[in-house]
């Protein structure tokens, strides 16, 4: 028997100790042993539960107590995550956690203490909610060198957008809808504004390339400026909107990794995932492109990954899985402004196609109630930025401009 706690009993704690309670012996028979739940940490009570006298407040009864070897992080945030994560590993403990925000904050330094106290840091939710995508690309994919990893790493956002393209609703009340079903939090900034990704895509590719990726570096625009306007013009162009986590590795050895709204081809895998969907592109040099599918959240979708990670602490309990990454400082990350992509723009203004024709060159347009939508060619966006505002400077007024995802 293999005692665990858990730290947290919301929406995704509480889904753990369902499964870990009633897949019994399912996990008996990949393990080779019971699970057993031994505590429960959270503030409030739980007198109905099954398991109601093993609840504890004391966050010192779980990092006493030598029988339990593995603890699963599902509190969410940094405070008091990081405190309790850094102090069960040092004790000898293997943490699992769901916690994007604790990897993305301090993902190197929890993993080197592991490596340090021969235990296991695991957080295969943390990414794809239900969705495998660390094991994968860390096992499954070892034999790859990873040319590019893009997605949609937001539920909440992809539902709107979905309910903008497929239904024609404005982003007001798209958000609301999303708000209303539960897919979207009363404060919905950290989703619409793009952190979210953010912090989803930097796990991917500290992962994918070796050393840690802090948020803090890498540029990150929200969905909250795109209009019905856009996506209508985007859907005569042959596309469609989707807020796209994005990393490349580029031939200097640097990579170019950004978030935000991206216009993505009709043609590409990522383009029909609709609703509270993720979908994750992992480019391969072997294996070309491979995508992962499925429900992103959810309270047992999380919970199942959770879990999984549960299991293969308990099989590792005197051996480390390698699963690790090097410290970061950002030195490997261009400016987005160096990045390069073509780029969608909506203006207005006299003489506004002859304008940016001159100022772009070989350009696709269309019109819309008196707006002009342009495609431009492949150029950094910092040379974009100050076209547009020599554009600017010449009468036209820019109403709007997303990149082009070439995935």
């Amino acid at each position: 028997m293999v005692s665990v706690a858990i730290m947290g009993h919301g929406v995704v704690g509480s889904g753990v100790a369902e499964i870990l309670l009633t897949h019994k012996q399912k996990l008996f028979s990949s393990l080779g042993e019971e699970i057993y739940i031994k505590k429960i940490l959270d503030l409030r009570e739980f007198p109905d539960s099954p398991i109601a006298e093993r609840f504890t407040k004391n966050f010192e009864e779980i990092l006493n107590d030598i029988e339990i070897r593995v603890v699963v992080e599902v509190m969410g945030g940094l405070n008091p995550a990081y405190d309790y994560v850094k102090r069960c590993l040092k004790a000898g403990k293997s943490v699992v956690t769901s916690n994007k925000e604790l990897v993305a904050a301090h993902g190197a330094e929890l993993l080197a203490l592991a490596k340090e106290e021969n235990v296991n840091f695991m957080f295969e939710a943390s990414v794809g909610g239900g969705i495998p995508i660390i094991r994968p690309m860390n096992q499954c994919l070892v034999a790859n060198n990873v040319g590019e990893v893009a997605g949609i790493l937001n539920g909440t956002t992809n539902f709107i957008l979905t309910k903008m393209i497929a239904d024609g609703m404005q982003f007001a009340d798209a958000l609301k809808l999303a708000q209303d079903l539960g897919f979207a939090e009363r404060n919905p900034a950290a989703d619409i504004e793009g952190h979210d990704a953010c912090r989803k895509i930097c796990i991917l590719a500290s992962l994918a390339y070796g050393k840690h990726v802090y948020p803090e570096s890498v540029h990150t625009e929200g969905i909250s400026g795109i209009t019905l306007s856009d996506v209508t013009l985007a859907k005569s162009f042959g596309y469609v909107i989707k807020l796209i986590g994005k990393v490349k590795k580029l031939e200097s050895g640097k990579i170019d990794i950004l978030t935000a709204p991206m216009l993505v081809p009709l043609k590409s895998q990522l383009s029909n995932i609709d609703y509270e969907f993720n979908g994750i592109m992992v480019r391969g040099d072997c294996t070309g492109d491979v995508v992962f599918y499925g429900k992103g959240a959810g309270k047992l979708p999380t919970a199942s990954a959770v879990v999984a990670d549960v299991v293969d602490c308990c099989k590792h309990l005197k051996a480390r899985r390698f699963l690790f990454w090097a410290d970061g400082d950002g030195s490997n990350i261009i400016s987005y402004k160096d990045s390069v992509s073509a780029m969608y723009l909506r203006v207005s203004g006299e003489d506004a196609e002859a304008k940016v024709q001159t100022a772009f060159g070989e350009i696709s347009t269309a019109w819309s109630d008196g707006e002009l939508a342009v495609l431009t060619p492949e150029l950094r966006y910092g040379e974009f930025q100050e076209i547009c505002e020599a554009l600017e400077n010449d009468g036209i007024k820019i109403l709007s401009s997303i990149r082009i995802g070439d995935i």
